[in-house]
């Protein structure tokens, strides 16, 4: 995944990141859009949003991040923002249980939230630290489990923290695309069901007499 500056046209991604309070969602997006570990943490109060333009399989794409707030006061402000979101990233810290137990609760916001056709992956952050509470063959499975990929990353190492982007706007393109090849197989059949009818109608009308 590359910055560009060539002149194409652009296509418009809001991602929303999701997870519990301390998971690293904001040392993430930072990591990602500067290249800059911050280490001094502070909550995000309500959501922040930033902006990068990427390049995705040769496709340009101008992503809207959203930074959403886990502490539980923030929790009904931060479901108005799932409206419109192409892609949700779902956070949990790898060293702390409870944030992955916690991400069916995120998952139930999501079907209440967003749209049923949202692409969705589950990351497990800070797997530089060797306090793993959460183990990777476990969150796999639960991440078959809700048709999600998994990726786990370290914010502060800078790894893997494009894959994940990499992951979900492929996920996102490739679901566009089953449903425009869809739309166009509808038409088809609709056109080709016209073309026969009027075709019936034409010789109905036709008298030999």
């Amino acid at each position: 995944m590359s910055v560009l500056t060539a002149e194409r046209k652009v296509l418009n991604l809001k991602i929303l990141v999701v997870g519990d309070s301390g998971v690293g969602k904001t040392c993430f997006i930072y990591q990602f859009c500067d290249g800059k570990f911050y280490p001094n943490y502070v909550s995000t109060v309500g959501c922040d949003c930033r902006n990068v333009t990427t390049d995705v399989d040769g496709t340009r794409m101008q992503l809207q991040i959203w930074d959403t707030a886990g502490q539980e006061r923030f929790r009904t402000l931060t479901s108005t923002y799932y409206r419109g979101a192409s892609g949700i990233i779902l956070m949990y810290d790898v060293t702390n249980e409870g944030s992955f137990n916690n991400i069916t609760y995120w998952l139930e916001n999501i079907v209440h939230n967003a749209s049923q056709d949202v692409c969705k992956v589950l990351v497990g952050n800070k797997c530089d630290k060797n306090e793993r509470q959460v183990d990777y063959r476990r969150a796999q499975i639960f991440a078959d489990s809700y048709d999600m990929k998994l990726e786990e990353i370290s914010a502060k190492k800078n790894q893997n923290l494009e894959q994940v982007f990499e992951s979900l706007c492929t996920t996102i393109m490739e679901q566009r695309q089953q449903r425009l090849s869809h739309q166009e197989h509808v038409e088809s059949e609709i056109k080709e069901s016209q073309v026969k009818l009027s075709g019936k109608e034409k010789s109905k009308s036709w008298c030999g007499c």
